[in-house]
């Protein structure tokens, strides 16, 4: 019986391995590691995969905080039924991290809906745009993949200027913001091709600056209080996008 419960348990939690050796935007939690969450009890119609890294596994913040888990909520809120998140998302994870970590996860589902939201930490370490370009447009045909071969059922997020959090006192704001802008021009455009809905939060994340409250205790990721601008403001492509 014991053997049986421990199995039962680790059907329960499926981890991903990553090499984890190259510089991340933060130093993960110790014992953190990279899942794919089980979506709540529901009588919810849609299933929902959200893909990405720190921002998305919301790092240093609960887990009812992150901003795909607020944003089913909204939804379920508005009559549409949107099961709580799957998630594969780990902190400092590029997208050939993220893309690495998902054929590991050998996730063989196709969902409703799909967010991508990944970037920071081509950015971060200083890799080329054009590097990202291929890697992201790679991940978006996977993205889609997931969605049933559906492209209107994708969205993707901009990446936030973490130029403008606390942790980033002292260094080089204005080209920060630069290299973020291009990396979120090459995303917009690459969506623009696959007819995949982009939704511009990186004003959100620069509006928040100043204010403790918009970020979580570590001064480098957001509290659940800017993660729900977030969700906010994709709340109405993802409606318009679940009635196609």
């Amino acid at each position: 019986m014991l053997f049986q419960f421990i199995a039962q348990l680790a059907a329960l939690t499926l981890v991903l391995a990553c090499n984890q050796s190259s510089p991340t935007l933060t130093k993960p939690i110790a014992g953190t590691s990279p899942m794919l969450t089980e979506p709540a009890t529901t009588t919810a119609t849609y299933s929902f995969l959200s893909l990405g890294d720190s921002y998305t596994i919301g790092e240093s913040v609960d887990a009812a905080d992150r901003w795909s888990v607020q944003l089913a909520g909204m939804l379920r809120q508005d009559n549409s039924n949107v099961m709580n998140p799957d998630i594969i998302a780990r902190t400092g994870w590029t997208t050939a991290e993220l893309q690495d970590a998902i054929k590991a996860a050998n996730n063989t589902k196709t969902y409703d809906l799909v967010s991508l939201l990944i970037g920071v930490n081509n950015q971060y370490r200083g890799q080329s745009v054009d590097r990202y370009r291929t890697e992201f447009r790679n991940l978006l045909q996977t993205a889609i993949r997931f969605a049933g071969n559906r492209p209107a059922r994708v969205v993707v997020l901009s990446i936030p200027d973490w130029g403008k959090s606390p942790y980033a006192s002292g260094r080089n704001q204005e080209q920060i913001a630069n290299e973020i802008d291009a990396f979120n021009t090459t995303a917009q455009e690459e969506c623009d091709k696959a007819g995949i809905s982009f939704v511009d939060i990186t004003p959100l994340t620069r509006q928040a600056a100043g204010d403790a409250s918009q970020f979580a205790n570590d001064g480098l990721h957001y509290s659940g209080r800017q993660m729900k601008q977030w969700a906010e403001k994709a709340r109405p492509t993802v409606e318009a996008m679940l009635k196609r």
